[in-house]
Parts: C-alpha cells; structure tokens; sequence
C-alpha cells in the first residue's frame, strides 16, 4: 500500500480538476513538483496500475509476450508506472533497455529515479541514443489519446507504426475507448491484433446502430483496497469508486500467426465487453465477434456456473460462441479459466 501519511492533498486536488477540465487544459504540462508526482504516482497512477495488472494477466494467460530483446518505449511516461508493470511482468531482462518519453522535464526526472530504484541495472537510453538506435522496440502508451493535439498524435502513431509490439491503454469512457479504436482500425492491416480483438475486420463500434457502444473492461482493485483507511478516503475525496477501474486496451505485434487459438466447428471467437447484466434467470451481455456486436442472453439453465461467476466473478471474456439469434446456445472459455474457489 502507498504511504498516504505524506501526501499532497491541495496538488492531488489540482490533478484532479485537471484530469476533468477539457483537453486544452492538459495539452501543456501539468506535473510541477516531484512532490505532485509522487502524490500522483501513489493514487492515481496506482490505480491506472491496476488496469495495466488486468491486462498483463491476460497476456501471461494467452503466453504472449513481446519480442525479446527490444528496447521499451514508454511514451508519455508521466510517473512511469505503465513501464514499470510492463517490466515487472516481463521481467526488465527481457528488454535491452528503456526509452522514457514526456513533454515534461519533472516527469522524465521522476519516472527516471524510480526506474533507478526499482532496476538499477536497466540500461536507460535518452532521446538521442534511442533516435540513434536501429534496434526493434516495445511501445508503451498508457492514458494520453485524449491529451494530444494533432500533431502529436500523428507522432506518437508514427512510432507505434515502426514498433515491433505496442501495449496501449486508455481510460473506459465512450469517447476514449472509441478513440482507441479509431487506431486500431489504421493498423488492422499492418499489424496483428493480439487483444481485445478477435477477429481483423473493421471495428463493428462503427457502424451505425453501434454508435451507443464501445469496448471497455473492468480491472478490480488488489485484495484488501476497499477496506483499507487510506483509499477510502482518497475515494471520498476523488469521488472515485474503488471496486472497480474502466479501462480500454490495444495489443499489437508483427507476429503473422493467428493471436487466438482455433474454436471449434460450429463456434465463433467472441469477446464479451463491457460488464454482464445478471438476472435471476439469465445474463446479459454483449459480444464482439467477426460478424459484429450482438446483444445476448444466456440462460441460467443453458450454464448455471457461467451465469454465476458473470455475477460476482468475471473470467476472461474470451469464448468460443455459439448462438441461435439472441440466445446463446453454448459459451465455452477459449483460455481456460479457473474459478478463483478452486485455486
């Protein structure tokens, strides 16, 4: 748990305001101490921690991992907790060095001498000897889509074109995630999309009847948070909700073999987005598969134990589905998944 004894409450509040004014507020930058870094990297940050968690075990899950011996890029770093969890799960030896990247001088120096502490014996590259570099990158992106002027953000989608993987997360509102997948739909024919996509056609958020949708998931917090003091009154005063953290999420690499394992006949890939609905006698969700969005419902006795775990304990949304219009005949994990009762 971070030390929430020594915070800067007046800049948590100032990031806060911050973090809901319009974009035009967050294009210059708004890290002005290492105290308000610090502050953030314990809170906020933390948080959006929890997220990149959701992910990588999705990742370690699907035996994915990116290519060894890259450099990781971690664009737009702020406090560099995105690089940090991706070398934790990976483990920093997997990479041949790390690139931070930021418009702001105090977040380079913070995210610097964490890195310092954490891996002391990572190579670090700056910006000349990274441009220098021929060598093959990771690219992080972690919470900036909706901070970037344009120019900016063509330059930030140059680099991903160049990248050998890139893991990018982006908060789970409509307009972020949708944003998110604008960029996926320019890279569907260039990369491979490893997650959350299960198929490389066009984006089905896109098309007309879908326009109330987007693609978004629900990282839960480390056991013990919302019982603790401390979050709970961070909670209190951010107006956050603590049980769970929206997020959108995109995985690309150049790899040419299918990201997902076959399904069986008669079954397509499906992702379940967003969060179920679960009634007494049937769930709710959504699917995202090759032929588009499908609202369907799952009938308690068609599987009892799904439509259980949907309702307090989500597995990974990834099935091999089959249906017969709205209903859904069978929903079969393609990754296994084990209830958390059982482990």
């Amino acid at each position: 748990m971070p030390d929430f004894d020594h915070l800067d409450w007046t800049a948590l509040d100032r990031l806060r305001a911050t973090f809901l004014s319009d974009a035009s507020a967050r294009a210059t930058p708004y890290w002005h101490t290492h105290d308000t870094l610090a502050a953030y990297d314990a809170t906020y940050a933390e948080r959006i921690g929890w997220k990149w968690d959701s992910l990588l075990r999705e990742l370690a899950a699907r035996v994915w991992t990116p290519p060894s011996g890259t450099v990781l890029v971690d664009w737009g770093c702020g406090s560099g907790v995105a690089g940090r969890r991706v070398l934790t799960a990976f483990s920093p030896s997997h990479f041949s060095g790390l690139h931070l990247h930021d418009h702001a001088p105090e977040a380079l120096a913070f995210s610097t001498a964490r890195i310092r502490e954490v891996y002391p014996s990572l190579p670090l590259l700056d910006s000349p000897g990274f441009r220098r570099s021929d060598a093959p990158f990771t690219l992080v992106v972690s919470h900036v889509l909706n901070e970037l002027p344009p120019e900016a953000r063509a330059t930030l989608l140059d680099l991903a074109a160049r990248a050998a993987a890139v893991l990018w997360v982006e908060p789970g509102t409509h307009a972020d995630s949708r944003a998110l997948a604008t960029v996926r739909d320019e890279f569907r024919n260039t990369h491979r999309l490893v997650a959350p996509c299960t198929h490389c056609e066009a984006c089905p958020l896109f098309a007309e009847a879908n326009a109330r949708d987007w693609c978004h998931f629900f990282a839960a917090p480390p056991p013990g948070v919302q019982n603790d003091a401390s979050w709970v009154r961070f909670s209190h005063r951010a107006g956050i909700d603590l049980r769970s953290q929206a997020f959108s999420y995109l995985v690309l690499d150049r790899a040419t073999m299918p990201a997902l394992p076959a399904v069986p006949a008669g079954t397509q890939a499906a992702r379940v987005l967003g969060r179920p609905e679960v009634f007494k006698p049937y769930a709710r969700l959504l699917a995202c598969a090759s032929d588009g969005l499908h609202f369907l419902e799952l009938s308690k006795r068609t599987d009892p134990a799904l439509v259980k775990r949907l309702a307090k304990d989500p597995p990974l949304p990834l099935y091999a589905l089959s249906r017969d219009g709205s209903k859904v005949i069978s929903m079969d994990p393609i990754i296994p998944d084990r209830d958390p009762q059982e482990k």
